[in-house]
């Protein structure tokens, strides 16, 4: 566990304000497959330094997914309230 808080403490902030600056041009499903793209390169390169990468790629592509869908139900609701 020492490795992990080697690692900025922003590591998941970084992904969700990726995916955010970006969610207003994006269809629902891009949202999703950007924020499991980055989830898996995140949990890959936790996997590596921990020794453990089946488990931090599944638990990235998971987070990163959930990151993905949050942020398309958001810009589902923005588009219901503009109308």
């Amino acid at each position: 566990m020492k490795v992990i808080s080697k690692l900025p403490a922003k590591t998941f902030n970084v992904l969700y304000t990726t995916i955010k600056n970006h969610y207003k041009t994006m269809k629902n499903e891009k949202a999703t497959v950007l924020g499991a793209a980055f989830g898996v390169a995140i949990g890959s390169v936790i996997g590596v330094l921990t020794d453990n990468l089946g488990l931090w790629i599944s638990l990235g592509v998971a987070i990163g997914a959930g990151i993905g869908i949050s942020i398309s139900q958001k810009q589902k609701k923005d588009k219901n309230n503009q109308s």
